[in-house]
């Protein structure tokens, strides 16, 4: 799973590929939170919409992790969100605008990065792609993450 995605976009970007180690702790990270995310999600699409983010499965998951695991999860559902675009992403959208919000996750520039070439590797058919990579390059210090390409402003999803 290593290669792939992100592995062709370090080409076409003109930056060099990410580390693959650094690529696998990723996915391992993503696994990790993989289980309690589709739970909650499944959840959340069962229940009520109008529920407070709080009170919802997501939002006790949210809770429960530290900044990594955050990271992670953010991660996780921005990869779902791209990969699945076709399918009902209302709650994992949400998860996504929730995560974006919270500054001070500590991002670091392979994530942004990595974050940024799966969103230019599935094109414009998964609405707010850029969401979390946004969010998250703005946390780095200046300097830190060049964006090439003109990113166009991404509306925030409707709950």
């Amino acid at each position: 799973m290593v290669g792939g995605v992100g592995r062709q976009a370090s080409i076409r970007d003109g930056h060099p590929p990410l580390d693959p180690a650094v690529t696998q702790s990723f996915f391992v990270r993503m696994r990790a939170v993989a289980p309690a995310a589709v739970g909650a999600l499944d959840r959340d699409l069962a229940g009520d919409p109008g529920r407070a983010f709080g009170d919802t499965a997501s939002g006790r998951l949210v809770r429960s992790l530290d900044d990594d695991g955050l990271r992670a999860l953010g991660m996780w559902v921005h990869h779902w969100c791209v990969r699945f675009y076709d399918d009902d992403t209302r709650a994992a959208l949400r998860l996504l605008s929730e995560i974006a919000a919270r500054p001070g996750l500590g991002w670091t520039a392979d994530e942004v990065r990595w974050m940024l070439r799966e969103s230019h590797a599935v094109g414009p058919v998964a609405d707010a792609r850029f969401t979390l990579p946004l969010a998250a390059v703005a946390e780095l210090p200046p300097g830190t993450a060049r964006i090439e390409p003109v990113i166009p402003r991404q509306p925030r999803p409707q709950d």
